[in-house]
C-alpha cells in the first residue's frame, strides 16, 4: 500500500525514503511520527492511503 501527500509525493514502503533515514521495506506504521514529507514538509497525518 502506498501513501499519498496532498503535494503529490508518494510514500512506497518498498522504496522507503533513504535520503531521510527511512530504509526500504519500512512499513508506514513504523515511520517515526515526526517524519515529514520530503517534498513539502507536511506531517504523516496529512497523507492518505492510495485508493
Amino acid at each position: 500500500m502506498k501513501y499519498i501527500c496532498p503535494c503529490g509525493y508518494e510514500y512506497d514502503p518498498e522504496i522507503g525514503d533513504p535520503d531521510n533515514g527511512i530504509a526500504p521495506g519500512t512499513a508506514w506504521e513504523d515511520i517515526p511520527e515526526d517524519w515529514l514529507c520530503p517534498v513539502c514538509g507536511l506531517g504523516k497525518d496529512a497523507f492518505e492511503e492510495e485508493a
